[in-house]
């Protein structure tokens, strides 16, 4: 608690926004004011008291789906971000600590995935296996736990040829053993923090899909898919400025997230480093 009140504004400013979203996130079916996919007014309703943000373009209030896609795309961002941090977090200690074939083996594979732009390799996949969201969490973990398996074997490399690692193996103590008792805990900290940016680029990466019609799918509310659904209100900005706001609202949740995680981390960073302010 002590280290909170000490850090700065934007550390605590980050973390305010964060809870904030997880909270509305967490009750959204106590706050909405209707259903996610309920439509209750004609379409394209303007600004009121009884719909704040107006309505979609076939009846639905935007500000409950606002509210659950918060839900909707933080909950799949957060899996899919486990997910990879497990997948790539082991297969890059196992290779740091292995080495040999295993580590050439891993490495020129996540060479070969990194060398293909990620999101034109999202978009080819889902369009094999479709877009549910199980497929979207897979190959979007698939494709993030390269840059988490990179980052793992390189600073478990040092560690992996300390002295008391190479104790715990003339023990006799299997690799499993080693990776979470002996290296895990030396590079914990610069893992934690790429977690808030693989986050943050995940989080990204699902509202760029949903945007472009692959991510997450309707009925379920989703602030990227809002976007593209609401586009086109921009064009009546000269006859209704609220409305043309419309579409931004959803981006401006997606860009405040963003900046919120990312103010965090760096606050982590510069207290993990050891660095004086």
């Amino acid at each position: 608690m002590l280290e909170l009140r000490k850090a700065p504004f934007s550390a605590r400013f980050g973390m305010t926004v964060i809870a904030a979203y997880c909270l509305v996130a967490l009750l959204a079916p106590m706050i909405a004011p209707y259903g996610e996919a309920e439509i209750v007014a004609p379409p394209l309703e303007p600004w009121s008291a009884e719909f704040v943000f107006g309505t979609d373009q076939i009846g639905r209030d935007l500000l409950s789906r606002l509210i659950y896609g918060a839900r909707n795309t933080m909950g799949i961002a957060v899996a899919t971000t486990i997910l990879s941090f497990l997948v790539g977090g082991a297969l890059g200690l196992a290779a740091a600590i292995a080495g040999g074939w295993l580590d050439q083996v891993l490495s020129r594979t996540v060479d070969i995935l990194m060398a293909i732009p990620s999101l034109i390799f999202a978009l080819m996949l889902l369009t094999m296996f479709g877009s549910s969201v199980q497929s979207l969490v897979f190959i979007i973990a698939l494709l993030d736990s390269t840059r988490v398996f990179r980052l793992t074997r390189s600073v478990s490399v040092g560690i992996a040829v300390m002295e008391y690692v190479e104790v715990a193996r003339l023990r006799g103590e299997g690799l499993p053993w080693i990776m979470r008792r002996e290296i895990l805990p030396g590079i914990l900290s610069p893992l934690v923090a790429e977690f808030g940016l693989r986050f943050s680029f995940v989080f990204l990466t699902i509202a760029a899909l949903s945007f472009l019609g692959l991510g997450i799918q309707p009925p379920t509310a989703d602030w990227g898919s809002m976007v593209r659904d609401n586009a086109s209100m921009i064009q009546f900005a000269r006859f209704d400025l609220k409305a043309a706001l419309t579409p931004m609202i959803p981006a401006a949740t997606i860009a405040l997230l963003t900046i919120a995680v990312n103010m965090v981390v760096d606050w982590f960073l510069h207290k993990s480093s050891g660095l004086k302010s």
